[in-house]
């Protein structure tokens, strides 16, 4: 018997299970060879086709037409690559399979995300940030800076750039700082207890506009802040070198009186040597009598007064002193109190006011815009 009869039959008689153990043996070793091969071609697609997609820089609002291109081609390259490779992975059933794919659906997904990306970056800027067109800029006057120049400069009315820096005229000196508004309007301080509704009406101000020029749709009103009241006009008393209309009263003498609210405090005249009952002569002459201060017996009606104070030696001026009699052209009465914020309180007898009268001693308030107005007997 031959040899290859011999381990023929030697084969034959070898158990069935041994027998399939070697056939299985023999098929493992193929398909992990097979494996090995698919392992490698995954491996080699992977490294040198795939290469993650790079962000372009934002730079710029303009990308050139050829690196869009490569970008996209780059892009593309990578998912054939990884495409390909995980279809191998997954026909052969390799165990690597889930992680290609993976690689796969990211390489897509990058792709996707960096053209929409380089998609935003191209598109041009369509509305521009409108911050700088609502600053307030402090301006230095030029020697050959005239409001009309400044305001044909900066695009603005004469009237903005004199209600921002509180200019009576048109005279600016040169080295001063300027306010100058990004538009035409009113720039104001807010206060506690404003509200847009309550700005828009005083000013005349478009509502939406006020809230769309100052970004009050996110923060509200802050008092404190300055905004700018677009085309907003000030009311008249708010205006620069405005100055409030005094109110004169008339009185039984000659003379337009002081200003200024009035009050009711006794009736009555005490005794006056020369002076004319009732009037405002007497009460003044008694006043003093009692402060302990110098009067004349006979000063003459009121418009005299300061004349013949002189004449005894006696101090007058245009600064007023508790105690001092004030005169204008026709009246006299006696300053009470110097007040903190440079107004008067008085006292005089005849004032055809309210609360005062013929033989009526009644008080008032003297503006402090009035006071330089008259003379004062100390």
């Amino acid at each position: 018997m031959s040899k290859s009869q011999v381990s023929t039959a030697a084969n034959e008689q070898q158990p069935p299970a041994k027998r399939r153990q070697k056939s299985m043996a023999k098929i493992k070793l193929s398909t992990i060879a097979i494996y090995i091969g698919v392992f490698a071609l995954v491996v080699t697609a992977v490294t040198v086709g795939y290469r993650e997609p790079k962000k372009t820089s934002a730079t710029s609002s303009v990308t050139n037409s050829s690196t869009i291109a490569e970008i996209d081609q780059t892009s593309v390259d990578n998912i054939v690559a990884t495409t390909v490779a995980a279809d191998v992975a997954e026909t052969t059933n390799l165990p690597i399979a889930n992680s290609v794919s993976s690689m796969a659906v990211s390489a897509v997904a990058k792709n996707e995300f960096l053209q929409s990306d380089t998609a935003s970056v191209t598109k041009p800027q369509i509305i521009e940030s409108t911050e700088a067109n609502r600053k307030v800029i402090n301006y230095t006057v030029k020697a050959e800076d005239t409001i009309d120049s400044l305001a044909a400069k900066f695009n603005i009315s004469k009237q903005t750039i004199k209600w921002a820096n509180d200019l009576t005229s048109d005279n600016i000196i040169t080295d001063t700082v300027l306010k100058i508004l990004p538009f035409d309007g009113v720039l104001y301080s807010v206060k506690d207890g404003d509200t847009i509704d309550s700005i828009a009406s005083k000013y005349k101000v478009d509502k939406n506009r006020l809230v769309l020029k100052n970004d009050l749709d996110v923060g509200g009103l802050t008092p404190g802040t300055q905004i700018i009241l677009p085309n907003g006009v000030l009311p008249t008393e708010e205006r620069p070198g405005y100055v409030a209309p005094v109110t004169y009263f008339a009185y039984a003498g000659t003379g337009a009186g002081f200003g200024g609210r009035t009050w009711y405090i006794a009736s009555g005249t005490g005794p006056c040597p020369s002076y004319a009952y009732g009037n405002c002569t007497c009460y003044a002459y008694n006043r003093r009598v009692q402060l302990g201060l110098p009067v004349g017996t006979n000063w003459g009606n009121a418009g005299s007064w300061a004349w013949y104070a002189r004449q005894a030696g006696l101090t007058v001026n245009g600064t007023p002193t508790i105690g001092a009699v004030i005169q204008d052209s026709g009246h006299v009465a006696i300053v009470e109190n110097v007040l903190a914020n440079g107004d008067l309180s008085i006292s005089e007898m005849n004032a055809y006011v309210y609360g005062g009268g013929f033989n009526i001693v009644s008080g008032r308030i003297v503006p402090a815009g009035n006071v330089g107005q008259y003379l004062y007997i100390h």
